[in-house]
């Protein structure tokens, strides 16, 4: 039996090693410099067949290694390959002869060539001789049920035609979806970047649109509505308050950067970055319109912030709009409680219940299954005046029917 150790037990690593483990075909090593990832992981996975460590000299006897450390940006939004240049270190200093090594971290194109490669030959191994190097993007969408790490396709390229092949078979060990190779290291790495920049640059588009059509009065949902009855050449996108998470928020700076370094300018994408990244203030700004109207100003009134995670029925707060939101309010002097039935630990309030009773305002900001299910009844017998939904997610024509103000992004 093979093993296997994975680098980095967060929410890319962690469920592999669950999966390699449910498997029954390797030995499996976690391994993370977090103590209370690695307490966490030995708490959740306990079998004979599955090892967690802070200790990375385990990888001597690893047959393939997995990295799947975090690739953050700086303030400057350039890419921080720390984590991954710090993996691929622990890497060499243990490396077992013949090892496959296989990076699931979102890099960009050219990385596994220009970084990874250079520190992983730093004390004399050859790649293609001494070890195999593949690229496996990573794709997981946190709280779909439909889509998990079990069936979601996935690319696989390497170094050399033996990396590849190696690389192809052990995801087919363990995967039911399709595995599709690639041509090139590069060509794997940068389909991952692509996915996730087509994704920002579509929420811009509508971002930017209701912008435009709160300013036309024209609602933006009933649009997308009808533009979703041609059968073809369109995919409907929708507005908020701002995109979060770790990829769709975090990988095109990727891009713009090892662009830029190639002598070409991704303005574009630079443009859908800032639209996007102007939605929480936008939020703030269609706030305070509609206080005014009813001739009331932020100081003034009491607000209650629904949800702080970055998407809908999960507890992930990276990059989070509402995290944005909260931040810009406070610097304008507003009194604000949060809730997040996700994130008990950080929310002001202990319940939704609590929340409504103490505010005349809601921001909603996060879609969760609590929120959404909020009646407009409730909202009036609390007192709330004024629902600004950033995720277009409760019904609108009874909010107002129930004589509360509503406003949502360009709807």
């Amino acid at each position: 039996m093979q093993t296997v150790a994975v680098l980095g037990l967060g929410y890319v690593g962690f469920p592999l090693a669950e999966l390699l483990v449910k498997s029954k075909k390797y030995k499996v090593v976690g391994l993370d410099i977090s103590p209370a990832a690695v307490l966490r992981a030995r708490r959740l996975l306990k079998n004979k067949n599955f090892t967690a460590s802070g200790d990375f000299t385990a990888l001597k006897r690893a047959d393939i290694s997995v990295v799947c450390v975090p690739t953050p940006t700086l303030r400057n939004f350039q890419p921080d390959y720390g984590p991954v240049k710090n993996a691929c270190l622990s890497i060499v200093k243990n490396l077992k002869s013949g090892q496959l090594v296989i990076i699931e971290s979102t890099v960009n194109p050219g990385t596994c060539e220009e970084v990874v490669m250079p520190i992983l030959e730093r004390y004399g191994a050859i790649a293609g001789k001494d070890f195999l190097l593949a690229h496996c993007p990573e794709r997981i969408d946190p709280g779909n049920k439909k889509w998990t790490l079990v069936n979601i396709p996935r690319n696989v390229g390497g170094l050399d035609p033996e990396s590849t092949k190696r690389a192809k078979e052990f995801y087919r060990s363990f995967l039911k979806s399709e595995i599709k190779v690639m041509g090139s290291l590069k060509g794997a790495e940068a389909t991952k970047i692509i996915e996730n920049t087509f994704r920002d640059i579509n929420i811009a588009y509508v971002n930017e649109l209701a912008m435009s059509f709160d300013a036309m009065c024209i609602d933006l949902l009933e649009v997308i509505e009808g533009a979703k009855t041609k059968p073809f050449a369109f995919m409907p996108h929708y507005p908020g308050t701002g995109v979060g998470g770790h990829c769709i928020s975090v990988d095109p700076y990727y891009l713009i950067d090892r662009a830029l370094k190639s002598g070409f300018e991704h303005r574009f994408l630079e443009m859908a970055r800032a639209v996007n990244n102007g939605m929480p203030a936008y939020t703030v700004s269609l706030l305070e319109k509609e206080l005014e109207k009813l001739g009331l100003k932020l100081r003034h009134v009491t607000m209650g912030l629904l949800g702080l995670a970055y998407k809908p029925n999960v507890a992930d707060m990276r990059e989070s709009p509402a995290l944005k939101i909260l931040k810009i309010l406070k610097g304008k002097r507003a009194k604000v409680f949060t809730f997040d039935p996700f994130i008990p630990k950080l929310s002001t309030v202990k319940n939704l219940g609590v929340l409504l009773k103490k505010c005349e305002v809601i921001v909603l900001a996060t879609a969760h299954r609590e929120f959404i299910n909020l009646s407009p009844q409730t909202l009036k017998k609390a007192g709330v005046k004024l629902v600004i939904d950033g995720r277009n997610c409760l019904p609108k024509e009874k909010i107002l029917a129930a004589g509360i103000a509503y406003k949502g992004i360009g709807h």
